[in-house]
């Protein structure tokens, strides 16, 4: 198990540097965020001892279950998944540095709200969904400026960047369409220079898609599956959840 690890690990970040020199980027530009859901804490522990410091779950339930066993090792977590409102106060309490997942003003209004009781404030990602697929969350691309502009005002939240989850298919222009009209919502957010507001991160592409991902200017890869093994249920059981509370 450990050398599996450590081989699928290597592998990633020769992808990921092959990948920049191609782009005529710095590899110390692209950050690898190792996806843990499904992840044993003792696996994800191997990556932690060989290097790694950036994790992330998609699931709250999981961060508390592995809290600590990791607390020990050196490591930033972020948090990908659909994050329920009901669940802010377990961010917190298991020291997330970062929500990726901030798709609408409610969450943000929230969340706000419990870090400022708290006297703390937290990074986030704006989630844009890039694909159009009904199955994805995120912010629709023509309504993201605004809600950043919304979100800006909430001065406990620090917004970082853009993630999306891009379409999963085959088809490299496709899923390229995805993270370029990422990169453009970016770059029309810097020009606008909205007080509160930084654009230096593009958390987009994982295993299947890196590379064209860092072509189009992700600064945050997302990879699991590649680094750890196969897990038991596919993407779609990660990703397409419950939307109930999704307003």
């Amino acid at each position: 198990m450990h050398d599996e690890i450590i081989n699928n690990l290597n592998s990633i970040l020769n992808r990921i540097e092959n990948a920049c020199i191609a782009a005529n980027r710095d590899p110390d530009t692209v950050k690898l965020l190792l996806a843990t859901k499904t992840v044993s804490a003792e696996r994800i522990r191997i990556a932690l001892q060989n290097g790694q410091t950036l994790i992330a779950e998609n699931k709250v339930q999981e961060l508390k279950e592995k809290f600590d066993v990791l607390k020990d090792s050196k490591h930033t977590n972020h948090f990908i998944g659909h994050l329920q409102s009901n669940k802010i106060k377990d961010i917190l309490k298991y020291e997330v540095t970062c929500i990726q997942s901030v798709d609408r003003i409610s969450l943000a209004e929230k969340l706000h709200q419990k870090l400022q009781l708290e006297n703390k404030s937290m990074d986030i990602f704006i989630q844009v969904n890039t694909s159009g697929e009904e199955s994805k969350f995120g912010a629709h691309p023509d309504e993201t400026i605004s809600l950043i502009r919304e979100i800006a005002q909430l001065n406990t939240l620090k917004i970082k960047g853009l993630m999306t989850i891009g379409l999963f298919s085959a088809e490299t222009e496709k899923v390229r369409h995805c993270f370029r009209l990422l990169k453009d919502i970016q770059q029309q957010i810097i020009s606008l220079d909205i007080p509160n507001v930084e654009m230096t991160e593009l958390s987009m592409g994982m295993s299947n898609d890196l590379e064209t991902a860092i072509e189009e200017g992700a600064t945050i890869i997302r990879v699991g599956t590649a680094v750890f093994g196969q897990r038991m249920y596919p993407d779609s059981y990660y990703w397409n959840e419950n939307k109930e509370d999704k307003k």
